[in-house]
């Protein structure tokens, strides 16, 4: 691979709408080998027109993704859930300063920019109720409403939260389906603790 114009390298990448991605990414893109393309990468992340998320993961930085799609790209698969989603949906009145996923992988956690990044575990049969959500023009994961609550209580039943009744704004969620979702999960804690919502 030729040594590209850092001009010519955005212009493509923006041409395909890319601003996170992996080497294999980069290499596909620009057509190369995959020893070829980690060298470029690693010569525009030191030049600054690149930013490392974690090792293998980048994006530009003068373009750099939301914290939402950060957060889906970093750990695989995965959405976004817990206490972040239900603020993105103003549920709960919080301001919430680290990104929670849902993954049926081990727990992790990342900091990029300064930023935390976590990702907790759930069995691989509770990991449905997403959907893909705009945000400033790029395709997201987050759970739906009911969801990012039942999985919340489900981290609650294992006593890893701390519930608070109070701060939860029921008008934004749907009974129906919360109450479907809490029944898939089979545990009675968890529909213990989502029934006590209405009572």
């Amino acid at each position: 691979m030729e040594r590209l114009n850092s001009l010519l390298v955005l212009e493509k990448l923006k041409k395909k709408n890319i601003n996170i991605f992996t080497i294999f990414d980069f290499q596909r893109v620009f057509d190369t080998k995959y020893e070829s393309a980690k060298k470029s990468v690693l010569r525009y992340t030191k030049s600054g027109l690149f930013t490392k998320a974690k090792k293998g993961l980048y994006f530009l930085s003068n373009n750099p993704p939301n914290d939402f799609e950060i957060a889906n790209k970093l750990y695989q698969p995965s959405y976004i859930s817990f206490e972040t989603a239900l603020s993105f949906y103003n549920i709960i009145p919080e301001t919430i300063f680290e990104i929670t996923s849902a993954t049926p992988r081990i727990s992790r956690s990342f900091l990029v920019n300064n930023l935390k990044f976590s990702y907790k575990k759930i069995k691989k049969e509770y990991f449905f109720g997403y959907t893909p959500k705009k945000i400033k023009n790029r395709t997201v994961l987050v759970a739906e409403p009911e969801k990012a609550l039942i999985d919340f209580l489900y981290f609650v039943s294992l006593k890893k939260r701390d519930m608070s009744y109070e701060r939860i704004d029921l008008k934004k969620i749907k009974k129906q389906k919360l109450i479907k979702y809490s029944k898939r999960f089979n545990d009675k804690k968890i529909i213990k603790l989502t029934r006590e919502f209405y009572d």
